[in-house]
């Protein structure tokens, strides 16, 4: 690939070749015209990167996430169930102190 960097520090200008190269790596078959729209795209996209690394954050901590996580779920502790009878009472069909619902499965009994 090309790696003359222009003076204003941007990202290396991609040719034909370097496209049509990369388009040969990842097994692309590419025409005329989509070798100088992604020459384009690709030069932007790098452009961009360039940009960013520019940027001084010699000051930053590393970090996992943009923004602090926090657990917002409650504790995890054990309270007192519904009585069986109440749960069951409640059910669209019960049966010897258990849920009943439809066979989905084809078995036999």
């Amino acid at each position: 690939m090309s790696t003359t960097t222009p003076a204003s520090g941007a990202a290396p200008a991609l040719g034909r070749q370097d496209i049509a190269h990369l388009a040969r790596l990842a097994r692309l078959a590419v025409t005329d015209e989509e070798l100088d729209r992604f020459a384009g795209q690709l030069g932007a996209v790098l452009d961009a990167v360039a940009q960013v690394q520019r940027a001084d954050v010699g000051d930053v901590a590393p970090t996992t996430h943009a923004v602090p996580l926090t657990n917002v779920l409650r504790a995890d502790v054990a309270t007192p169930c519904l009585p069986r009878d109440a749960v069951l009472a409640a059910a669209p069909a019960a049966e010897d102190g258990r849920f009943r619902v439809p066979r989905i499965l084809g078995e036999e009994e």
